[in-house]
């Protein structure tokens, strides 16, 4: 908080990266989710990276940021191969990205989920429906207005996390929306978030602790199906 307490006078430059997430049976100690212990903090930004793509664009401008920036990576992502361009690129720190645009639900994820989320729009896809995905990234600040323009078109949201429910980043997210934007739903939001426990060490009741891209598939099935 020292840039604001100094009226400007000093920057904080300062980025901190590390792995976070539930990775394959590494256990209740090593099985965090460290966004939610750090949202409520002022002056913060935080991204979450999704791609070798805009890792490195996101990296590129955290480090050239002014501001204290705490870069999150999840464990399961460091193995993902990416041709990325020759030339020079910086993506912003507070946008989010369109992944697919769609008209039934808009699908709000980030960091790994994302890819649970585009593996169960697959399927989706498939059998005739059409979510709008949007990856986050920025969790801090949000990127409120890319959000509202989904929402607008699509009136029905569900959020896709691997924070717990309790406290987790969908709480506020969730909140955001219900404060901004309550008159443009034609649902309640829908949260798919971990269970509020501390992970277990079996790969099996790992599994169950986290969402699955089937229980999405799920999910918007039945939001959609409360169309008026």
């Amino acid at each position: 908080m020292l840039r604001y307490t100094s009226g400007g006078n000093f920057k904080i430059p300062m980025v901190i990266r590390g792995p976070g997430g539930v990775g394959r049976q590494l256990g209740a100690e090593h099985s965090q989710r460290l966004e939610a212990y750090f949202q409520n903090v002022p002056g913060l930004k935080m991204v979450a990276c999704s791609t070798p793509y805009n890792a490195k664009g996101l990296l590129k401008a955290a480090i050239r940021d002014d501001n204290p920036v705490l870069f999150f990576e999840h464990v399961l992502l460091y193995n993902l191969k990416e041709t990325l361009p020759e030339d020079e690129y910086v993506l912003p720190l507070d946008k989010a990205e369109v992944v697919r645009e769609g008209s039934d639900v808009t699908i709000l994820t980030y960091s790994r989920m994302r890819h649970h989320v585009t593996q169960a729009a697959k399927t989706l896809i498939q059998e005739g429906y059409d979510p709008e995905i949007i990856d986050l990234i920025s969790l801090k600040p949000l990127d409120l207005e890319t959000i509202a323009i989904s929402i607008r078109k699509t009136h029905r949201v569900i959020i896709v996390e691997e924070c717990m429910r309790t406290g987790g980043m969908g709480a506020e997210i969730t909140a955001s929306i219900n404060d901004r934007l309550f008159d443009e739903l034609d649902a309640p939001v829908l949260r798919l978030a971990s269970q509020d426990i501390p992970t277990p060490y079996n790969g099996a009741l790992e599994n169950l602790t986290i969402v699955q891209p089937t229980q999405i598939v799920e999910a918007v099935k039945k939001m959609v199906a409360l169309r008026v």
